[in-house]
């Protein structure tokens, strides 16, 4: 058998034809160091007994903390309930925009739902889930400010988030003559807003009016929108059976109406048919 050719003194005679990097290859490869070969992410996570995901505390209201300095948000709510339903403990990892897709490749979280849209050039290094909610982006400015459009940004300095689908966008479609200023996460964008170091600005839809709540005499308002989004859960690349089982929660979350019952909590209103009416 190919096993017990492999094992014991056998190793040496054969490693001695071979290459190198074979030689290395073979001779570390014994009956107790191999791994299993249907080894993942999904059988790693049961075995731990809990599921680390990835949040930005930074993105009112899907990521936040309460007055208590508690984790809490859309977000928030809906890990909690996977880990749950899992019949998982639940872990939350810190972080940020630029920082999400990051944490799944290196190991760090082993999902990440963190108002997390697709685009065809994230899912070239991370899988995405079926989407559980929705983001509309925009360009926002004070109300003494007139834009319509992306073209009427020449010649003006523009805030974004790095790492965001409208920090790509804008460097993409933006005009040549349009400075963006990129910042950590949404609370640094926010701030520099607040102070007036700077006046124009992409963001999320939502986090528009609590701005203009913190600071009404900049009189904040969206000025156009930039784009919808589904919101999905960020799974890593060949993750396959982990991939499949967060599907599977997503539609029944979706069915049961768990999600709708977050986003009326956060948002006000229903889920709308991009989301509900996905197979």
């Amino acid at each position: 058998r190919f096993d017990e050719f492999l094992d014991g003194s056998r190793v040496a005679l054969a490693t001695h034809f071979l290459s190198p990097v074979m030689r290395d290859f073979l001779g570390g490869y014994t009956k107790e160091n191999r791994l299993p070969a249907n080894a993942d992410a999904l059988d790693d996570i049961k075995k731990a007994g809990k599921i680390r995901i990835a949040i930005d505390l930074g993105v009112p209201p899907y990521g936040m903390t309460d007055a208590q300095m508690q984790p809490t948000g859309l977000d928030v709510e809906a890990a909690k309930a996977l880990a749950k339903d899992w019949g998982l403990q639940f872990e939350l990892v810190p972080t940020t925009g630029a920082s999400r897709i990051p944490s799944l490749q290196t190991g760090k979280a082993d999902l990440v739902i963190s108002s997390l849209s697709y685009t065809a050039e994230r899912a070239k290094v991370i899988d995405f889930s079926k989407g559980y909610a929705v983001l509309r982006t925009v360009i926002a400015a004070p109300k003494s400010i007139a834009l319509k459009s992306l073209a009427e940004l020449d010649g003006k300095t523009v805030g974004t988030v790095r790492g965001t689908t409208h920090d790509t966008q804008l460097t993409k479609e933006g005009p040549k003559g349009m400075k963006l200023v990129r910042y950590e996460d949404d609370a640094t964008e926010a701030q520099a807003f607040l102070s007036g170091q700077v006046d124009i600005f992409s963001t999320a839809e939502m986090l528009v009016p609590q701005l203009d709540k913190k600071n009404p005499a900049r009189q904040v308002e969206v000025k156009f929108i930039l784009d919808s989004f589904k919101l999905c859960v960020g799974v890593k690349k060949g993750e396959d059976r982990l991939l499949a089982e967060v599907n599977k929660w997503v539609l029944a979350n979706i069915k049961n109406g768990t999600l709708n019952g977050l986003n009326k909590k956060y948002f006000g209103s229903d889920l709308p048919e991009l989301i509900t009416k996905q197979q």
